[in-house]
């Protein structure tokens, strides 16, 4: 097994023993992202549409540094910490994706790092087969 970390700038920076993503083969493990603004190491206060699409772009720079790209992700999990933001996160979440969508699970959670109100953890697959 040819196991390679994803490291970019671009998103914020692993702040325990994980990395932002892992590459073995043309398969992709995006660790889980939340609305942190990776210049400033600021989580994105106010509304879950903007964190939302600061988590999204935080996904986004880790797959581009592979290689990799929206399209290219099989399988999401969202999680929020209030269910009721549902049709916000996903009206943004249908901005970065097009058809065939991932596949996803969204799991309501108490309470996320930072005080943030939604994370998204991401698998992707690079090229055909």
């Amino acid at each position: 097994m040819n196991k390679s970390e994803i490291k970019t700038e671009k998103a914020p920076k692993a702040i325990g023993p994980y990395s932002q993503g892992v590459r073995i083969g043309r398969h992709l493990f995006l660790s889980g992202q939340i609305p942190i603004e990776p210049l400033t190491g600021e989580v994105i206060s106010g509304t879950i549409e903007a964190q939302t699409r600061q988590v999204l772009k935080n996904l986004q720079a880790v797959l581009e540094e592979a290689g990799a790209a929206m399209g290219d992700v099989v399988k999401t999990t969202v999680y929020l910490t209030d269910l009721s933001a549902f049709s916000e996160m996903n009206a943004v979440y249908g901005e970065f994706f097009g058809a065939p969508y991932p596949a996803r699970a969204t799991v309501g959670v108490s309470a996320l790092p930072k005080g943030a109100g939604v994370e998204i953890d991401a698998i992707a697959v690079i090229g055909d087969e």
